[in-house]
């Protein structure tokens, strides 16, 4: 009895004689069909491919932002690592006149961030999903960046205004914290709907609220939030050259204490702090202006030679606060050389986990706390007890 097997060595073994198996298959047969099935998943593959690159060159609803150019305050008005073809271009950052300046050493770096799309030019989805995977990069779906029926050419316009007034802001709050003495007006813009309309007028000059002096409009929103809710604020306004005194009870909305205006600052300074920075917008350079100019007026070197970097809204009485885009700054700063970091404390929850390598991030709520980080940097003293982020 013959006894088959799938397996021919086993068939040898057996002893069985070498006739025709009736499992086999020719291969003159076999080859036409691997090679029908070769070529159609050589076209599969090829379709697949195309697809692909389709996608992905195909837009994507999202923007992403990215480390943007980098300005030395204490350098030129170029970006750092650029140098303009045209040597009329190349003009000082901070200019003063009619007031001794020093040299300085070192960099004070501005931060910006670069947005790529627009919902007119979307990004496409292979930009995306690179932007996805750096650590540099946020990708933001396009409605969030730009809500629908927003004016574009007006948000331009407001972020042109809001570097106009920090920049104002920066040299009020660098020549208060050298100890200069000036007159700054804090002076009503707008009346909304709310407990001031009817009894506060765009144009009022206000000098106290409760009989405290208001300095800027941080004092303002102080003075109204202690007030409360409960008892009406005594405002004294200097209208048309006279004082009037004015009752009004704040009233609470959006979780804040408000009495329904917007204010802005007047200054009269002493001589002319001149910033010359084209197509930057918004108001995230107000700390590095203030303290560029402070370094270009003080004799000594304020970061001590040090390659510094920063950000931080600013106002006349030195607070400084929260910006978008700080991930994509520390990354520039780190990227343009600098060693450290000077982040609003209120930036915080966004600055932990993100720190680039190399960079030292320091949590700074005033003007007053970049000097002493500054100082710290300068003298080579210990940094233990500056406020930094949390690392995790």
């Amino acid at each position: 009895m013959t006894l088959f097997s799938d397996d021919p060595h086993a068939r040898a073994a057996s002893g069985d004689s070498a006739g025709p198996d009736p499992d086999a298959v020719d291969e003159s047969e076999q080859s036409p069909r691997l090679s029908r099935r070769g070529s159609i998943g050589a076209v599969l593959v090829v379709v697949a491919f195309v697809l692909l690159m389709v996608m992905a060159l195909s837009p994507a609803p999202y923007v992403i932002e990215a480390p943007g150019p980098v300005f030395n305050t204490l350098g030129y008005n170029h970006p750092v690592g650029q140098t303009p073809t045209n040597a009329d271009e190349k003009k000082p950052l901070i200019v003063v006149s009619g007031h001794k300046t020093y040299p300085t050493k070192g960099a004070l770096d501005l931060l910006t961030v670069s947005e790529i799309g627009t919902p007119q030019q979307l990004p496409n989805w292979g930009q995306v999903i690179q932007a996805w995977f750096s650590s540099s990069h946020e990708v933001i779906p396009v409605g969030v960046a730009y809500p629908p029926g927003e004016d574009v050419t007006q948000q331009n316009a407001e972020n042109a205004q809001a570097m106009t007034d920090s920049q104002k802001d920066a040299v009020a709050a660098a020549l208060n914290q050298l100890g200069y003495d000036f007159p700054q007006h804090v002076v009503v813009q707008q009346v909304v709907d709310g407990p001031a309309k009817g009894v506060v007028k765009v144009g009022d000059e206000i000098l106290t609220v409760n009989g405290v002096a208001i300095k800027g409009v941080q004092s303002l929103r102080d003075q109204v939030k202690k007030n409360g809710t409960d008892t009406p604020a005594t405002i004294v306004v200097l209208r048309d050259g006279k004082q009037k005194s004015l009752s009004v009870t704040p009233e609470k909305a959006s979780g804040s204490v408000v009495i329904g205006i917007g204010a802005t600052m007047k200054y009269d300074f002493p001589f002319e702090v001149t910033i010359q920075l084209d197509n930057v917008g918004g108001p995230s350079a107000g700390q590095m202006f203030a303290l560029g100019i402070m370094d270009k007026l003080t004799p000594d070197s304020l970061n001590g030679g040090a390659h510094v970097a920063g950000t931080g809204t600013i106002d006349n009485e030195g607070n400084v606060g929260a910006i978008g885009g700080i991930r994509q700054k520390m990354y520039g700063a780190r990227d343009a050389g600098a060693t450290v970091f000077l982040a609003p404390a209120s930036n915080c929850d966004e600055v932990t986990g993100h720190i680039p390598d190399g960079l030292h991030v320091y949590a700074v709520k005033t003007l007053s706390d970049s000097i002493k980080v500054l100082d710290a940097v300068r003298t080579g003293s210990s940094t233990s007890g500056l406020a930094t982020c949390p690392t995790s």
